[in-house]
Formats: C-alpha cells, structure tokens, sequence
C-alpha cells in the first residue's frame, strides 16, 4: 500500500522527482495555492482534533490552525472540548471564571449554544469554551438517549455562521471524544515525531472505524499533521519515515517543527501568525491551512 501511494504522491505533484526539492516527508516540496476569497458562510465544516496521547501539540495546532483560516478569511469556531480549558486559556480566557461553557450547552437544553459562544482576539475566530465541569459530563451523558450526538445536536444550531468548526479533543477515547467524532466531518490527528507516539495511534484509528461503521458515515481522517519535529535528529526523521509508511497520502506534507517560540506565544495568549507573524513557525501553519483547504478539507 504504502509504494503505492508514494508513487502516487510524486505523480500527483507533476514533478520529476529527480529535480524536486525533498520535504520533511520524502516526497516533493509543494506550493499550495493562495485559498480563494468565500462569497458566502457556512455550513461549516467540522474537524475534530484527536489524539489519546497528551502532549503532542493538539491545542497549540487548534489555535493556529484557526488563526491561518480566519487570516484567509475563513470564519471559525473553536471548542475546547478538554476539562483542562487548555484551548481557552490560551486565548485569554480564565476557563474558572466562566458562567456558561460546553458543559451546560451539553447537559442543558435550555441553554443556547450562541449565549456561551465568546469572541476572541483574533478576527473571525470565535470560541466555546470548557473548564473542569465538563469532567462531569463524561459521567452524566452515559444515562443520556442518543449520548454519543449531544455535541453534534447543538453545533448544528450554528454550523451556518461558520466555515470550519475546529474541536479540540481531551487526550482520552472515552465519550466526549466519541461526542466529537460523531459530529465531526473530518479527523486531523496531531501526531508528535517520537516513537511512543506512533503506537498510540492504531487505537485511534480503530476508534475512529467504530465511529464511522456505527455513528457516523460521512467521517473520514483529513490527515495526520507530524509535530515538534527536530530535522537535525536521526529520530524525527525515521518516525516521520514510518508515518508516511503507514498513512501514506494521509500525512500532511506541512510539518511543524519544534520551536520555543510557540510556548512564548502561548504564554501571550496568541496565536503564533500575531505574535510572531514572520516566524517559521507561524508560515506552517498558514501553509497548513492552504493544505487543507487545497485538499478539500475545509471550504
């Protein structure tokens, strides 16, 4: 499967291999085009970020994700889906000292889902944030009819404001995560260069299949996004080897590389394309984004 999909790769790029400049994943370094302005919004696409593994970039990739979309004048709804409130403290909010979050659109009906939407700093990108209540759901929704499309039910009231629903996932595979996948149209799994990492994911995948075989057809992986890669080490480079092995064509050929200038970015609550908008780190994800919408993954 996978030479297959590695010669597919290389005639798709209309490139002789033997003139191409290689990237990170072996295959030809691609330009992907400059996303055409949208005349309308919505419906929205919905991408759940998952990955059981903590650590491996997920909230850092939400955030910036979003921040390149909505710079391509994509409008965007985050969900911080995490009891953590990683996702919302990284955009400035105090997850503590919220009245309404995901937690009560979820496990109250009376509540509507556009009262505990926030904006945020960044231009066309908006937020509905979690904090620790949302640990009590994964407890309370199990007694629930229809459990697994509590989440999918309530962003179906705004999927027409938006372009592209980003979700980001708890690192576990319990309900809120099987929540997500079912309301979700895509899959992008954040997938840290370290082989420890790479054995997580046959779990996932297999939960991802359970979801698709008996929840939700439409949902397929958009792909899988290599993280905190270091070029320099022998490591980083056989772990994205064995990505491409295994995925193939599923693996995004922008890869994020390791930088303190991330940390820094989220220690000011922005995203990395206004905090440090020249730096390498914030031109991946913008090409990130081009990737994406270039591959049909969001509008």
């Amino acid at each position: 499967m996978s030479s297959e999909q590695g010669s597919a790769t290389l005639e798709g790029t209309g490139l002789d291999p033997d003139d191409a400049v290689m990237g990170p994943t072996g295959r030809p370094l691609r330009e992907f085009p400059e996303p055409a302005p949208l005349s309308s919004h919505g419906p929205a696409r919905v991408i759940a970020m998952v990955n059981q593994k903590g650590g491996v970039g997920k909230t850092t990739s939400t955030i910036n994700l979003a921040a390149a979309l909505a710079e391509y004048g994509r409008r965007v709804l985050l969900v911080d889906f995490d009891p953590q409130g990683a996702l919302s403290a990284g955009l400035g909010t105090n997850p503590h000292e919220l009245d309404l979050t995901v937690y009560n659109v979820l496990m109250d009906r009376k509540v509507d889902i556009r009262d505990a939407i926030q904006k945020t700093g960044v231009e066309n990108v908006d937020l509905l944030p979690a904090n620790i209540d949302l640990s009590a759901a994964e407890v309370q929704l199990v007694n629930e009819v229809a459990r697994e499309q509590v989440l999918d039910r309530a962003l179906k009231k705004v999927e027409d404001d938006y372009d592209v629903v980003l979700i980001d996932c708890q690192p576990s595979l319990g309900l809120l995560t099987v929540n997500a996948l079912t309301a979700a149209h895509g899959v992008i799994i954040p997938l840290i260069c370290e082989f420890f990492a790479l054995r997580a994911v046959a779990l996932l995948v297999e939960t991802i299949d359970k979801v698709q075989d008996r929840l939700n057809p439409r949902l397929q992986v958009d792909g899988v996004l290599a993280t905190m890669y270091d070029a320099r080490t022998l490591h980083g480079r056989e772990v994205i080897a064995r990505l491409v092995e295994a995925f193939g064509d599923k693996v995004f050929e922008t890869v994020i590389k390791r930088s303190i200038k991330f940390a820094d970015a989220t220690v000011a609550a922005e995203p990395i394309t206004s905090y440090a908008g020249n730096h390498a780190g914030a031109d991946a994800y913008r090409r990130l984004a081009k990737e994406l919408i270039s591959r049909g993954g969001a509008p």
